[in-house]
């Protein structure tokens, strides 16, 4: 019997989409498969053929699961140099244009059997929940793990929305940073990490900043070059005009890519990967930026006059409550809040099982339930009213 540790990631965004939802869970399902003392398995949206143009770059396509999933392992095997063996399951997703995000479609945790349910974490959970129709993530997993993205909340009723949904479908919460949402069982912690290649990357430049004994020449300029050709390229270059800063947009690369070797000027999700490659960051003195101010090449200013602790998650979980070492009073507390979270949990079941309601809080229409199409592509059963495996029938 199969005895290992056994993790469903699941996400929002795959490959070739050159998301954060797409990468920084591959290389997390990689990395914890590292070594086989743990069963990974990466759950990633499939769309249909009308939806994957509309989001995967350079007229990319895929006709099968099997195609995508080998584009993601062939791009997956050329950037790390260990073998990691893991499963990749799909579910049904549809692409929420208002929302530029994908959206699950039917109840997604049928997609991992009973047996294989111990731990999930999910990458935008809220896009995981919002419109969930299906059974409890608390219930279906021993341990559902959120991480929650950062993002700008467009109405203050989301936030509301938010931790609603969060408190009924989460045992913890892991935030990326201070500046994200605050939730009840939430935790601060800077998990992603970095390829060691970018490691190297700061090696060699050290070495080389030794043998010249200078530091880095570049300077700080007001030309700024910016990477990748999606879809807001335009409009970044009409918001540079109108600064009256000269802003040159190019084609995107890699992060490790040589022509970033000299660079200094990194922001965003790339802050670590700039760390660690020995170069000079400088960011704004902002609660997201907490966990870097401990790097001695980490530069911060509060306002324009002054421009010029990692918590490790190391916790061990345990599958089962230990009953016989808790006390009268947390066996009543722990009762209590089951039954304060299993009211709004019904309602928010019966509410998003009706289309009218999915519609008013925004769904996709008709996305209850996978289309035809879909069922096909994935080897689902359609008619029944339920997602699920041939093989399970």
């Amino acid at each position: 019997m199969d005895r290992r540790q056994r993790i469903a990631i699941f996400t929002t965004a795959s490959l070739p989409w050159m998301t954060g939802t797409a990468i920084n869970p591959l290389f997390r399902a990689a990395y914890l498969a590292k070594g086989g003392d743990r069963k990974i398995t990466l759950v990633i949206p499939w769309l249909s053929l009308k939806d994957q143009k509309l989001v995967y770059p350079d007229n990319a396509m895929f006709g099968s699961l099997w195609e995508q999933e080998s584009y993601i392992g062939q791009w997956l095997e050329r950037r790390i140099v260990f073998i990691s063996d893991f499963g990749i399951c799909f579910y049904p997703g549809k692409f929420a244009v208002d929302k530029r995000s994908i959206i699950p479609v039917g109840d997604i945790l049928e997609i991992i059997s009973n047996e294989e349910a111990d731990i999930a974490v999910l990458e935008e959970p809220e896009h995981l929940t919002w419109f969930h129709h299906g059974k409890r993530w608390k219930t279906k997993f021993r341990l559902y793990v959120k991480r929650e993205k950062n993002g700008r909340l467009l109405a203050f009723l989301l936030k509301y929305l938010n931790s609603w949904v969060v408190s009924i479908y989460c045992h913890k919460v892991i935030r990326l940073s201070a500046a994200t949402q605050d939730y009840p069982r939430s935790i601060i912690c800077n998990l992603h990490g970095v390829n060691p290649k970018f490691l190297e990357v700061g090696k060699k430049i050290f070495e080389q900043l030794q043998s010249r004994n200078r530091a880095f020449t570049k300077g700080a300029g007001i030309e700024i070059d910016l990477y990748g050709n999606r879809e807001d390229s335009d409009r970044v270059k009409e918001a540079g005009n109108k600064l009256k800063l000269v802003v040159r947009v190019h084609p995107g690369h890699d992060h490790s890519d040589p022509l970033f070797h000299d660079t200094t000027d990194v922001v965003c999700t790339t802050t670590a990967e700039a760390l660690a490659m020995g170069k000079i960051v400088i960011c704004v003195n902002h609660p997201s930026n907490d966990f870097f101010k401990q790097f001695s090449n980490c530069r911060t200013y509060d306002d324009g006059n002054g421009f010029i602790e990692a918590t490790q998650l190391n916790q061990v979980v345990a599958k089962e409550l230990d009953k016989n070492q808790s006390t009268k009073f947390a066996s009543i507390s722990l009762n209590l809040q089951k039954n304060m979270e299993a009211t709004p949990a019904y309602l928010h079941y019966v509410a998003l099982g009706l289309e009218t309601t999915r519609r008013a809080f925004g769904a996709i229409p008709r996305s209850l339930y996978p289309d035809e199409e879909q069922c096909k592509e994935l080897g689902l059963f359609s008619l029944t009213g339920r997602v699920g495996s041939k093989k399970d029938n």
